[in-house]
């Protein structure tokens, strides 16, 4: 693996797809996501200039996080069981994956404890498909404004997972149908949604020219995950 050549390929990505965009490189936020990777490669990651990490597994996050630089910005991207909020809340600063009410208000619940107030994104299973969590359109619209009343949390946007396609392309409606959901919930709220959280490894260029400004890029920065039975990949438990 080579991290210096795999950034410099990235960024150089983002800044053409910002080009064809008419965007500004700046807008886009790039969160690397360091599941089944060692503190290692995220303190050379963080060496390079990285700031923003994301985090699919509380299990795995509590025993990496302090091990790792303390510059770390960590985010929660997986999705998040509710007996797992109260370490959730105390080891993210933002949680991309809320996909309920419910959710939501234990994530409020355990803010209001630990006297923090937590952004979120509401996480939007934008292809309608089975096998991924997240909320349909509808029901995200239905919950949205009783969602942004509670007091301990802040709605920042919208994440969504794309369906996997070797054709990047395939998925830009995903991620336009996003775009326009996040106008629809600024409308039924009256204030705008910093984020729009789209795009992985293989889409994520697409993802930009739609409007994207979180990437969340793991494989063709870190390369491959090492999922050995080491002390940070031994936890097979849902985050």
């Amino acid at each position: 693996m080579d991290l210096v050549e795999n950034l410099s390929s990235i960024q150089h990505k983002i800044e053409a797809a910002c080009a064809r965009a008419n965007r500004n490189p700046q807008e886009v936020m790039l969160l690397a996501v360091s599941k089944g990777h060692p503190p290692e490669a995220i303190k050379e990651a963080a060496d390079l200039g990285l700031t923003f990490f994301g985090e699919s597994k509380v299990q795995e996050a509590k025993v990496k996080i302090p091990l790792s630089p303390g510059k770390c910005r960590w985010q929660m991207i997986g999705h998040l069981q509710t007996n797992k909020v109260r370490d959730a809340v105390h080891l993210f600063e933002m949680i991309q994956s809320v996909d309920s009410f419910h959710l939501a208000e234990e994530i409020d619940k355990w803010c209001d404890k630990q006297a923090k107030t937590m952004p979120i994104l509401l996480e939007v299973n934008a292809a309608g498909e089975s096998s991924k969590f997240g909320y349909k359109p509808e029901q995200l619209l239905a919950d949205l404004e009783r969602i942004n009343a509670l007091s301990k949390i802040e709605v920042y946007g919208l994440m969504t997972i794309a369906p996997y396609a070797t054709d990047a392309e395939k998925v830009r409606p995903i991620f336009r149908r996003l775009r326009e959901l996040k106008t629809e919930c600024e409308n039924r709220i009256g204030a705008p949604l910093q984020h729009l959280s789209m795009g992985m490894s293989g889409d994520f260029e697409v993802a930009i020219e739609e409007g994207a400004t979180i990437v969340r890029i793991g494989t063709i920065l870190f390369g491959e995950r090492a999922y050995a039975k080491k002390k940070i990949g031994a936890e097979t438990e849902e985050a």
